[in-house]
């Protein structure tokens, strides 16, 4: 898959990342550099925009590449990634959106310290923020190395690597010039470019089926080498009780891990108020929807067209499977429809992964100088001292990611990504809904919630065998493999939550009241809110 291929794919690349530049260029032009710009475009977005930009951001290589792969693999039992990030919306929408949008200002902390200590809570929230998105920004680095292998043959190594280092040299790039306001414009674009993509590759796999989406089925399963195992649950997921029960642990990462991750909460506050933030979900939800939805008869074609074979041949975690369908659509290796729709996808879900690293740093960055470095400084900190931080930030979270995902570009993005979502859903996510929720909640509550989740989550990750004893671990060679389950969300999110109650039930500082109140009447009406 070389010379056509490799040349036309390239020159799709090179046009991406021109535009988005000058997108970013032009941006970094007309920003006055506050705080408020850098962090939250200046809140002036409209919920339409705010809703492609969110779905662009959670449309991720996880969602295009992992998934199709996963499903494309192992049929039925993939589609959980599907149902799990569609399904995780109607938590966001009924429970986090238009709260935090009215009690924050940039960042998960915000909400949290509103009626908390400070500087002991920004702390912890902002050390998992950055976590999360590290984690979350790994996933995305393997999936630049798996398309650009492809794109190369398979055969360069040094490639691959190279990829990864200039993926996070370009999301450095946007995010300390252009903050909030030239993400958000990327975000949207890729939205747009990728919605197109999974249109056109669904409509070209039901007209070869001539819309039998049963024949469709029918064709997969014969051509996975599972035969009618491949449509129903258990290929992956089945078996012992320990593979049940992490279909268990991922289900729930993954529906309530959405409403943790804070490059997401970030764009809530990139509107101007808690009922534009709730419409933008809702503009969300209807693209996202659409979208997995066609994730799942990509993945199914790419098993009925290419096959499970060729799939797992090409890349063993099945990250290849829609670049190789829409190949194989276009008209096989050499023809020219073949080359120019594979080159369009491998663009696409190049853009995607330019677009997603960028609004993850830039929540990361976020993170460290609005939460971390200001709670350090805070009598000294000024917003434009913030905002230099934030830039230099970005950097060492993209030199760390670039690191991790070199480490880890041979498994699946979608499975990544599940780890991310576990972590955000322990770590984030109990401490979000104490603060919202509970009357009585304390500051040593709100910490303790936080290093309850976080701890644990990736102390399990550590002791998994993600990690070592087995062959398709990232150390294969060394066995430290204590905890059975690959996903630690079945253990670490109900961890999370106990520790936060825990520590306000032992904690002898008395609940702010009135703090409370306060919270509760802004969250509810917007009154007072930035």
């Amino acid at each position: 898959m070389i010379g056509d291929h490799q040349t036309l794919a390239l020159l799709l690349f090179g046009v991406f990342v021109a535009v988005t530049l000058a997108i970013t260029t032009w941006v970094s032009r007309n920003r006055h550099g506050s705080a408020e710009e850098f962090y939250a475009g200046g809140r002036l977005f409209s919920p339409m925009e705010n809703g492609f930009a969110i779905a662009g951001d959670y449309m991720s290589a996880a969602s295009f590449l992992g998934i199709s792969g996963l499903i494309a693999l192992f049929g039925y039992d993939g589609l959980l990634y599907s149902v799990g990030f569609l399904v995780a919306w109607l938590v966001v929408l009924f429970l986090v959106a238009e709260l935090v949008r009215n009690c924050g200002r940039f960042t998960l902390a915000d909400v949290v310290a509103a009626r908390m200590r400070e500087r002991p809570v920004r702390i912890a929230a902002g050390t998992s923020s950055v976590t999360v998105s590290v984690l979350y920004l790994v996933a995305q680095m393997v999936g630049a190395g798996s398309l650009v292998a492809l794109l190369l043959g398979g055969t360069s190594g040094a490639a691959q690597a190279w990829t990864v280092i200039g993926v996070g040299a370009l999301m450095v790039i946007y995010v300390s010039l252009g903050g909030m306001r030239a993400t958000t414009w990327i975000q949207i674009v890729k939205a747009v470019l990728l919605m197109c993509g999974a249109i056109a590759l669904t409509v070209l796999v039901l007209v070869r089926f001539h819309g039998d989406f049963d024949q469709l089925l029918r064709t997969a399963a014969d051509r996975s080498g599972h035969g009618s195992q491949f449509l129903a649950p258990g290929l992956k997921y089945g078996g012992d009780w320990t593979a049940r029960l992490d279909f268990i642990s991922l289900g729930l990462a993954l529906v309530l891990g959405t409403a943790g991750l804070p490059h997401i909460l970030s764009r809530f506050y990139t509107v101007p108020t808690a009922r534009a933030a709730r419409r933008s979900v809702v503009w969300s939800i209807g693209l996202i929807g659409g979208f997995y939805l066609m994730t799942i008869v990509l993945g199914f074609g790419a098993a009925a067209i290419v096959g499970s074979d060729a799939v797992r041949g090409s890349n063993a975690a099945g990250n290849t499977a829609v670049p190789l369908l829409a190949l194989d659509l276009g008209g096989g290796a050499d023809s020219t429809g073949g080359t120019v729709l594979f080159a369009i996808v491998a663009a696409i879900a190049f853009a995607t992964i330019l677009a997603v690293v960028a609004g993850i740093t830039l929540a990361s960055s976020a993170s460290v100088a609005h939460d971390l470095y200001a709670s350090l400084r805070r009598k000294h900190a000024k917003p434009r001292s913030e905002v230099a931080v934030a830039r230099v930030a970005a950097a060492g979270i993209g030199v760390v990611a670039i690191g991790l995902g070199l480490l880890a570009r041979d498994l699946n993005v979608a499975f990544l990504v599940g780890l991310a979502f576990a972590v955000a859903a322990s770590a984030n996510l109990p401490v979000l809904l104490y603060s919202l929720f509970w009357r009585n909640f304390t500051t040593r509550g709100a910490v303790w919630s936080v290093y309850g989740g976080l701890v644990p989550s990736l102390a399990l990750v550590l002791l998994s065998p993600v990690v070592s004893g087995g062959p398709n671990s990232l150390f294969p060679g060394v066995d430290f493999q204590y905890f059975p389950l690959e996903n630690p969300g079945l253990v670490s999110i109900p961890l999370g939550f106990l520790a936060g109650w825990l520590g306000t039930v032992t904690s002898s500082e008395p609940a702010d009241e009135a703090k409370h109140a306060e919270t509760e009447v802004r969250s509810l009406t917007g009154a007072g809110a930035v």
